[in-house]
């Protein structure tokens, strides 16, 4: 469940975007502050001082600390006491403010937790990197699907070997929300994620395509080598894709094959991925993230519950789980493993510890640069009509 804070106390929090009319924003704060080690203090809500200031009351965020701008908040709360100031910023922004944010914040001396994907460009991730390199602090990056017992199950179990050599891993994306130009109406979320300028090179395969690909490295560990990507903007004015595939060639010779899509009918939030590996194979979807299939030829199927109690549970995915079996636990739990893992690395430091800064249990900085590395790479094949690139980046996690 994470070691016990020997601060005595609870690690304090800014929250940067967040204001009325976002969407994740509430995820974070509901996260972070689940398992009781953090508190919302502070907050930068909006870019709209009027909206930053209204906003500050739904969280509970006292006058004084609802700042206007995250620059206020960053200069304000390094001039508190430093019993008082916050530990760590939550950026929650469009993609195109996350990068100045982390910046400022990473020069401020706080520790970090920034959405997905982590810049707006790849140059500014490899930015980040150097300056978490030159500092003493985290930098968590919530790819949350991280987060799930299950995947921490299926991780562990690649690890130990259950799993052989991983030979083949598909994983798909599927959404169908933007099937009409919703961006047109004006819709907060579907404006931003389909501009360029705030989201950056890619679409959907920025916005879920990276975690899909997150997703396949996050359980089987193996390297990519190269990408061939064919991305699409079937919605006609859109100035984005909306639907993608590629498919990469890992190090020891796997193949993977992703697909993302935000404008297929009737589809909710359809992350799937299945890994085939010599000794066996797993299938885990996040629309029922309670249930892994196991499968080996010449076996009945198993059907691994998220149980902690359970004997075929490993210790991974046993300590990402808060419920007995039979309730389920789902995004936001899994959002809040993410911080929880951060959290224990935050007050490592605090009290003096060595940490590793590449090998977390959470994403991190290495694994956010990865993710706009393949998000570029991806770009730039499919512009190419699908030629192979590269896609080990030297800052990938190992």
């Amino acid at each position: 469940m994470g070691i016990n804070a020997p601060l005595d106390r609870k690690l304090r929090m800014g929250l940067v975007g967040g204001g009325r009319g976002s969407f994740i924003g509430r995820v974070h704060a509901i996260a972070a502050m689940l398992d009781n080690r953090a508190e919302l203090v502070a907050g930068a809500l909006s870019s709209d001082p009027r909206r930053a200031k209204e906003s500050a009351p739904d969280y509970g965020i006292a006058d004084d600390r609802a700042y206007t701008s995250y620059t206020e908040m960053l200069q304000q709360e390094k001039e508190r006491p430093e019993g008082d100031r916050i530990d760590f910023v939550s950026i929650t922004t469009p993609n195109h403010m996350h990068y100045p944010i982390a910046k400022a914040a990473l020069e401020a001396g706080f520790h970090v937790v920034c959405d997905k994907p982590m810049t707006f460009d790849l140059a500014q991730a490899e930015e980040l990197v150097s300056l978490v390199e030159q500092s003493n602090v985290i930098f968590a990056v919530t790819h949350n699907y991280t987060g799930y017992p299950l995947v921490r199950q299926a991780r562990e179990m690649v690890q130990s070997g259950e799993l052989g050599e991983i030979q083949a891993i598909r994983v798909h994306y599927i959404q169908g929300w933007l099937r009409t130009r919703l961006e047109a109406t004006e819709q907060k979320q579907a404006s931003w994620r389909t501009d360029p300028s705030k989201s950056g090179a890619a679409g959907c395969f920025g916005d879920i395509g990276t975690h899909a690909f997150n997703l396949a490295r996050y359980i089987t560990g193996v390297l990519p080598d190269s990408v061939s990507a064919h991305l699409k903007t079937f919605e006609a004015g859109r100035q984005l894709d909306d639907y993608g595939t590629a498919v990469i060639r890992f190090e020891n010779g796997a193949l993977c094959t992703v697909t993302a899509s935000q404008i297929s009918h009737g589809r909710e939030n359809d992350l799937f991925i299945e890994v085939d590996g010599t000794k066996g194979a797993i299938a885990w979807r996040q629309e029922e993230p309670n249930v892994m299939i196991f499968r080996q030829n010449g076996q009945p199927h198993k059907f691994y519950t998220r149980d902690p109690n359970a004997p075929h549970t490993n210790e991974a995915g046993r300590a990402a789980c808060r419920l007995p079996a039979g309730h389920p636990e789902a995004f936001f739990e899994a959002f809040a493993n993410v911080y929880r893992a951060a959290f224990d690395d935050m007050v490592r430091l605090a009290i003096g510890e060595n940490i590793d800064r590449v090998n977390t249990v959470y994403p991190n900085v290495y694994d956010g640069t990865e993710g706009m590395y393949f998000i570029e790479q991806c770009v730039a094949s499919s512009r190419e009509n699908g030629v192979w690139l590269p896609l080990r980046h030297p800052k990938a996690r190992p």
